[in-house]
C-alpha cells in the first residue's frame, strides 16, 4: 500500500501591499512520500492571480482557488480539475466572488457547494461576506445562489474599522459559522435553498480578532484562533440551532507582544490543536480537555518566517507549515500520544506559500 499523497499549495504571485513578497507560482501540486519524506513536484498552474487560499474536493479531483486581489471590488474563484494519473491541472471555469479580498473557502459536506468568505476592504461593489456557489455536473462553479453581508466594527480602530469575515466552517449539515475578525463575532447561518438564514451570533472578547476555526471531530466544540490578541478560544456547539456557548480562552504564547496568529488545525482524534504564530514565527501546541477547554502545551519554531497556514497529513503523522516569507514549507513529525512536534529538517522550497491542502493519491 502506497504511503504517498498529494499536497496542493496556493501562493501569492501578484504584488500586494500587505505581503512582503509575491514569489509564488500560482497553484502547485506535489506528491509526498511519508516514509522517506520525499516531495516531488507534479505540476503547477500559473495562469491565476494570487490563489492565496484553496480547497480540494473529497475525491481529490477538483481544486477551488480564491484570488485575493488588492484594489479590486470583487475577487475571483477558479475551479480546476486534477487528473491523479497524468498529474494535470485543467481550468474549468471562474466566477466573481461578490466581495473583495476573497479570503477563505470550504467544500460543503454534501459535496454540492463551495462556501466562500470575503474579508472586505473599502466600500462599493457587492460587498458580500459569505457566498454559496453550487457545483456544475463537471465540478465547475455556477454563479452564486445565496449570499449575505455582515456589518459592524470592533475596538481596534486600525484593524476593526468594519466587518472582515475571515473564515467559514460547517458545524453540521448546511449549518455554517463565520469568524469575523473585524466585528469580533461568530455568526451561524443555515443554507436553505437560495437563502442564507442568520441563526445566532456570539461575541468574542473585544479586540480578539477571530480568524480561523477548527471543529472537534465529535462536533460538540469549536476552537477559534484569534489573530489580534493571540489567543485560542473554545465554544460549545448546538448543532441544531447553531448557538455557540463560550467555554474559555488561553494565550497562544506566554508573551504575545508583536504576534499575530494565523491558522489552526486539529488532530484526527481531537486531542490536540496546532496554531501558527506570525511574528513569533512558531507553532503553538494545545491540548483539548474533555469539557472543551484548551491548555497550551508548548510552542516550537516554525522553521521559517511568517507561518500563514498549516496542514496535517491524511494519517496525522506529519504537519506542514507554509512559511510565507521564507519561500518554503517545513515538515514536522507529530507524536500522536503527546501531541508534540519535531522538526524533521525537511522542507519544500516554493515561493510565497499561503495555503496547503492534502489529498489521498
Amino acid at each position: 500500500m502506497s504511503d504517498a499523497y498529494f499536497l496542493f499549495i496556493g501562493s501569492c504571485n501578484r504584488k500586494t501591499p500587505y505581503f512582503a513578497s509575491a514569489n509564488g507560482a500560482g497553484v502547485s501540486v506535489y506528491r509526498f512520500g511519508e516514509e522517506r519524506l520525499e516531495a516531488t513536484k507534479v505540476t503547477e498552474y500559473a495562469d491565476i492571480d494570487n490563489p492565496t487560499y484553496l480547497s480540494v474536493s473529497a475525491d481529490g479531483n477538483a481544486v477551488y482557488a480564491n484570488s485575493e486581489i488588492f484594489g479590486w471590488r470583487e475577487g475571483l474563484v477558479t475551479a480546476l480539475s486534477f487528473d491523479k494519473t497524468s498529474g494535470a491541472l485543467t481550468y474549468l471555469n471562474m466566477q466573481p466572488a461578490r466581495g473583495s479580498i476573497t479570503a477563505h473557502n470550504v467544500v460543503t459536506r454534501d459535496g454540492k457547494k463551495l462556501m466562500v468568505v470575503n474579508y472586505g476592504m473599502g466600500d462599493g461593489g457587492p460587498d458580500q461576506s459569505l457566498v454559496a456557489f453550487p457545483f456544475t455536473d463537471e465540478d465547475g462553479l455556477y454563479p452564486p445562489n445565496a449570499s449575505i453581508r455582515q456589518i459592524g466594527r470592533g475596538t481596534d480602530t486600525a484593524r476593526q474599522e468594519r466587518s472582515h469575515a475571515h473564515s467559514v466552517v460547517e458545524v453540521s449539515d448546511n449549518l455554517f459559522v463565520v469568524a469575523d475578525l473585524g466585528c469580533d463575532t461568530l455568526t451561524s447561518y443555515r443554507l436553505e435553498g437560495d437563502q442564507l438564514l442568520r441563526l445566532s451570533q456570539t461575541r468574542c472578547e473585544p479586540g480578539a480578532g477571530p480568524r480561523h476555526t477548527a471543529l472537534h471531530p465529535n462536533g460538540r466544540f469549536l476552537f477559534v484562533l484569534n489573530e489580534l490578541n493571540s489567543t485560542c478560544s473554545s465554544f460549545a456547539v448546538d448543532s441544531g440551532s447553531g448557538a455557540l456557548t463560550p467555554i474559555g480562552s488561553t494565550k497562544a504564547l506566554p508573551d504575545t507582544h508583536g504576534n499575530h496568529c494565523s491558522d489552526i488545525q486539529i488532530s484526527p482524534d481531537g486531542r490536540f490543536l496546532y496554531g501558527g504564530n506570525r511574528g513569533h514565527d512558531s507553532i503553538s501546541v494545545f491540548k483539548t480537555l474533555d469539557n472543551g477547554e484548551v491548555e497550551l502545551l508548548s510552542s516550537v519554531p516554525c522553521g521559517g518566517k511568517t507561518p500563514r497556514n498549516l496542514a496535517l497529513s491524511p494519517s496525522g503523522r506529519h504537519l506542514f507549515c507554509a512559511n510565507q516569507d521564507s519561500d518554503q514549507i517545513s515538515v514536522f513529525e507529530r507524536n500522536a500520544e503527546t501531541g508534540q512536534l519535531q522538526d524533521t529538517g525537511v522542507s519544500i522550497e516554493t515561493g510565497t506559500p499561503t495555503c496547503i491542502k492534502t489529498s489521498a493519491a
